[in-house]
C-alpha cells in the first residue's frame, strides 16, 4: 500500500522513500508486526518519522557527519533506492548522514550551507547533473547512482576517511585522482543522461497523446480523411507536432547546458532545432548538444582575458552571439548532411527489417535492458528506442519496454513458484516486484541480482531477450516510451500478443532462476 493524501502531487514518491527508510529498521518492523489496529500502525510510523526529523535537525552538530546527493535520469527508482541504501548502511555503521534526492518530484531534503560546511565529506551518487558549486573545498566522491545502491558501505568509509578529491569548482584535484579516460567517459555519459532526462517528459506526454489520437482512427487527425475527428486532430497537434517537435532541441539544449552551464543552453537548443529541421534527427541532436557545449567552454577560455568589467556582457551578448553562430554554421554546413544521410539509412534499415533480423535486434535490446537494470547499458538501449520514436520507427521501443518489464516480473514469479529457494524477506520483496514490473521499473530486480548475480542476471537476461524477440517478431509498435502495462492498450498491433511476449519472457526468467538457485537452508 502507498498512503498519500487525496489530490497531492508526487506525495507517493515521498511516502515510498519515508516508509521504506522506516521499514529498514528491525525494531520498527517488529513493532508493526505487533500492531493490533490501524491507529497502532500510524502511531509506530509517526514515532519514527518524528524521530528521524529530529535526527536530521541535530545531525549537523555531531562529529562524524557526511552528506550525499542521489540522482538518476528518470528520477523514479534509482534516486530513492540509493538514498535509502546509504541511510540504512550509515545507521548500521553509526554514522550520521543526510541525503538530498534529485527526483522526478523535484529536489527533496535539500542540503543547507551549514550542513555542507560541517560535513566530513560529500557523496554524489548521480547519473545526471547536480549542482556542484556549493561543494567547493570539500572532499567529494563522485560515482554512479547504482554504486549508492550496491556499495553504500564502501562509499561511506571513503567519505569518513576523506579518501576523495577536493572539489575546486569544475575540476577535482587531490589524493584520489581518477584516470582521465574514466573521468571523460563518466562526464560524457552524465551530459547525455542530463539531456535524456529533460527530454523524457516531452517523449512520454507527446507519445501517449499521439497514441490516444489513433484510438479515434489511424488517420482521424487528417481533415481530408473520412474518419476525421477534431479531438484526434488536437491531440496530434499537441503531441505530434509540438511535443515531439521539441524532443531534439530540448535534448541538445540540456546536453550543452550540462557541459557549459546556462551559456550553453541557447546554442544547444538552436543546434538541436537545426538538426531536427535538417534531417539529422536524434543523432544530430546529440552531436549538436556536445558541439554547442564544448564550443561555449572554448569561448569561455577565449574570453577569459577580457576585463572583469565586461563579465556581464560575456553572458548576455558574447556567449549567445558567438555560440549560436558557430554552432549554427557547423550544423548547417558540416554536421547535418552526413548525419542526416546516416539517420535516413538507419531509419530505412529498421523499417525494412525482415523477421530474422527483427528478432535478432529484439534479442540484443532485451539483453541490454536486463544486463545492468537501469545502468549505462540499459540506458543505451532505452535511448536507442526513444530516439527512434522521433524518426517514426516504433517497434524497438515496444521491444525495449517489454524487455524492461521482464526482470522484476520474472523474479516475482520465481518467488511464487519456487518458495523454498527464497528467504521470507525475498518473498515479500517479490510481491513488490509485481507492481514494479507492471510499471516498467526494471530496477526492482537489483536487490536480487546483487545478492546472487551469477544465477539471477543470466536468467533475467534470457527472459528479456525472449520478450524483446517476440515483440519484434509480432511486429508490435509503441509510441509511448514509459507506462508499462498501463499503455499496453495503445500499442500498434495486437495488444494481446504483446502481453504474451512479456509473460513468456517472465516465465523463462522464473524457470531459469528456479532451476539455478539452490534451496534455502533453514
Amino acid at each position: 500500500m502507498i498512503a498519500a493524501p487525496e489530490g497531492a502531487n508526487n506525495t507517493h514518491l515521498e511516502a515510498l522513500s519515508r516508509l521504506s527508510t522506516i521499514l529498514m529498521k528491525e525494531e520498527a518492523r517488529e513493532r508493526l508486526m505487533k500492531a493490533s489496529s490501524p491507529d497502532d500502525v500510524l502511531h509506530v510510523i509517526d514515532s519514527y518519522d518524528r524521530e528521524d526529523e529530529e535526527e536530521e535537525q541535530n545531525m549537523a552538530d555531531k562529529k562524524e557527519f557526511i552528506v550525499a546527493v542521489t540522482a538518476c535520469p528518470t528520477g523514479i527508482a534509482h534516486t530513492y533506492m540509493a538514498a535509502d541504501s546509504l541511510k540504512a548502511k550509515a545507521a548500521e555503521m553509526g554514522i550520521d548522514i543526510k541525503v538530498e534526492t534529485n527526483g522526478s518530484g523535484g529536489v527533496k531534503n535539500v542540503l543547507t550551507t551549514e550542513e555542507i560546511e560541517k560535513a566530513t565529506a560529500v557523496i554524489v551518487a548521480a547519473d545526471t547533473k547536480v549542482e556542484m558549486e556549493r561543494f567547493k573545498g570539500k572532499h567529494v566522491i563522485q560515482t554512479a547512482v547504482a554504486d549508492g545502491i550496491r556499495k553504500p558501505e564502501e562509499l561511506i568509509r571513503r567519505a569518513i576517511n576523506q579518501d576523495a578529491s577536493v572539489y575546486r569548482g569544475g575540476s577535482s584535484v587531490g589524493t584520489a585522482e581518477m584516470k582521465s579516460e574514466h573521468k571523460e567517459r563518466t562526464g560524457i555519459y552524465k551530459h547525455l543522461m542530463n539531456g535524456v532526462s529533460n527530454m523524457l517528459p516531452f517523449v512520454v506526454g507527446g507519445g501517449i497523446l499521439i497514441a490516444i489520437s489513433f484510438l479515434f482512427g489511424y488517420n482521424a487527425f487528417d481533415p481530408k480523411d473520412p474518419s476525421y475527428n477534431p479531438i484526434a486532430a488536437a491531440l496530434m497537434t499537441i503531441g505530434g507536432k509540438t511535443a515531439f517537435g521539441l524532443i531534439v532541441p530540448v535534448l541538445a539544449g540540456f546536453i550543452a547546458m550540462s557541459i557549459a552551464d546556462r551559456p550553453g543552453f541557447a546554442p544547444g537548443m538552436i543546434g538541436g532545432m537545426l538538426a531536427a529541421s535538417g534531417g539529422a534527427g536524434f543523432l544530430g541532436g546529440i552531436i549538436a548538444g556536445f558541439l554547442a557545449g564544448y564550443l561555449v567552454v572554448g569561448l569561455k577560455k577565449a574570453f577569459a582575458g577580457l576585463p572583469a568589467s565586461l563579465d556581464g556582457i560575456k553572458t548576455i551578448l558574447l556567449y549567445p552571439l558567438f555560440g549560436i553562430a558557430l554552432t549554427g554554421f557547423l550544423m548547417l554546413y558540416v554536421v547535418n548532411k552526413p548525419v542526416g544521410a546516416l539517420n535516413s539509412a538507419i531509419t530505412h534499415w529498421l523499417s525494412g527489417l525482415g523477421t530474422g533480423n527483427a528478432v535478432l535486434l529484439g534479442i540484443v535490446l532485451g539483453l541490454m535492458m536486463a544486463f545492468d537494470m537501469g545502468g549505462p547499458v540499459n540506458k543505451a538501449a532505452y535511448v536507442f528506442g526513444t530516439g527512434l520514436l522521433a524518426n517514426g520507427v516504433y517497434e524497438p521501443m515496444a521491444a525495449v519496454m517489454a524487455a524492461g518489464m521482464v526482470p522484476p516480473l520474472g523474479i516475482a514469479l520465481a518467488t511464487l513458484l519456487f518458495r523454498n529457494k527464497f528467504t521470507k524477506q525475498e518473498k515479500d520483496a517479490g510481491k513488490a516486484n509485481i507492481i514494479m514490473g507492471l510499471s516498467f521499473i526494471t530496477e526492482g530486480a537489483i536487490p536480487f541480482a546483487a545478492a546472487d548475480p551469477l544465477r539471477v542476471i543470466p536468467s533475467i537476461m534470457a527472459g528479456s531477450a525472449v520478450a524483446g524477440a517476440l515483440s519484434m517478431m509480432f511486429g508490435i509498435g509503441l509510441r509511448a516510451p514509459h507506462g508499462g502495462v498501463f499503455v499496453v492498450p495503445l500499442v500498434e498491433g495486437s495488444w494481446f500478443m504483446y502481453l504474451v511476449a512479456i509473460f513468456a519472457g517472465a516465465v523463462v526468467s522464473a524457470l531459469l532462476i528456479g532451476f539455478l538457485k539452490k534451496p534455502i537452508e533453514k
